[in-house]
């Protein structure tokens, strides 16, 4: 197991009614930036909850926080907040919102400069240099709710990049599993295998004898493999959401990667899928995910196999049950209704496989847990998608 530190400051508050608590979390002298993205919190009944919560507050509201969210868009809610003097941010929402409402709190307070150098991580931010972020999950998926990630988009260069400051973790997340009871079905398949994808980047790697993160990936891989179906189902079960929220955010709280290898290439790559082709974030990352493993099989095999036995039950060694893992993991996809190849959404693997290949070499990049996935590789791999 590699050397490793672990600091995770979010206090979860887990059920059925509990953004009545926000009285209780949110500090009475606050000024509240309350965003959220297209108004579906006005519909399901968390928006009046949240105002009966901070009656009495000084609550300035913040919407049309888009997926993926744009900087253009959060750089207006930046504005916004220096000029009413905010010093709170609340964000309401799925994954979007809170990755957008980090930058938020982090932009308010930044005087040094241009906040895009926040999301290139050009300016080096330290614990206190953002306001007080908390949350209130509608959408189990990116488990932004518990780390200090996020990912902005800026449509104007056709750029999406990812960042981490320990400054933006939330200091609570309120997770109410029935507030996922009136989302579509493609955001309920979309975070089923959004949070699947997150375990086995931090999974499908290499063994470095990390005993009980391995088993803890496995548990929330099967976990998800067995409330997937389910959770689609309507009416919605509470059990079934509830699982599905705790293992989504359990996928991204920044535990199981401890003392691991990592990979993130598939996210990378389909950052740039979402970019130019305006992909959701889940499907960038299904179109992606089974071809990368295939090519990758040798550098991967040990976990592979392993996750061909432990996760799947499947017997065997070598490249076959390798071929039946990836196999099992693509029809499970296909079952909720998520498609995994470019073509599937009229997307020319050639035509993707050039652009994201000719964006990765101006970039110098090279992603995979080894730096071994150059950007010629990554065109490869998306030749595979049809």
């Amino acid at each position: 197991m590699n050397n490793f530190e672990y600091f995770n400051p979010t206090r979860i508050v887990f059920g059925k009614g509990q953004i009545s608590r926000l009285r209780d979390l949110v500090p009475q002298s606050a000024s509240v930036l309350m965003c959220y993205g297209g108004g579906s919190i006005k519909h399901n009944g968390v928006y009046e909850q949240v105002l009966t919560a901070l009656a009495g507050w000084e609550l300035i509201e913040f919407s049309g926080i888009e997926p993926n969210p744009d900087f253009d868009t959060l750089m207006h809610a930046i504005r916004l907040g220096r000029e009413k003097g905010i010093n709170f941010v609340l964000a309401v929402g799925g994954g979007s919102v809170i990755d957008g409402a980090k930058l938020i709190a982090a932009g308010i307070p930044y005087q040094q400069g241009d906040v895009w150098d926040i999301v290139t991580m050009d300016a080096k931010l330290k614990r206190g240099d953002a306001l007080p972020l908390g949350t209130v999950l509608t959408l189990p998926a990116t488990a932004s709710e518990m780390n200090g990630t996020s990912v902005i988009s800026r449509r104007s260069t056709q750029e999406k990049l990812g960042w981490f400051s320990e400054a933006v973790f939330p200091v609570f997340s309120i997770l109410d599993p029935t507030t996922t009871f009136t989302l579509p079905i493609k955001q309920v398949r979309n975070g089923v295998v959004d949070a699947y994808i997150h375990v086995i980047e931090q999974y499908a790697t290499y063994p470095v004898n990390a005993l009980l993160q391995d088993r803890q990936a496995e548990g929330i891989l099967i976990t998800l493999q067995t409330v997937g179906e389910d959770a689609l189902k309507q009416p919605p079960d509470y059990d079934t959401r509830a699982n599905f929220m705790w293992a989504a955010t359990s996928a991204l709280n920044k535990l199981i990667n401890k003392g691991v290898p990592e990979d993130w290439a598939t996210h990378r790559i389909g950052h740039e899928l979402t970019a130019f082709y305006g992909l959701d974030h889940a499907e960038s990352l299904a179109v992606v995910l089974p071809y990368l493993l295939w090519h990758q099989r040798q550098q991967k095999a040990d976990k592979l196999v392993q996750y061909a036995q432990r996760v799947w039950g499947l017997h065997g060694d070598g490249e076959a049950v390798i071929r039946a893992a990836i196999d099992k993991m693509t029809l499970f996809f296909n079952r909720l209704g998520m498609p995994t190849k470019l073509t599937d959404f009229n997307i020319n693997p050639d035509e993707a496989a050039e652009r994201v290949r000719a964006r990765f070499e101006s970039r110098q990049v090279l992603l995979g847990e080894l730096n071994q996935i150059d950007p010629d590789i990554v065109a490869e791999i998306l030749r595979m998608s049809q």
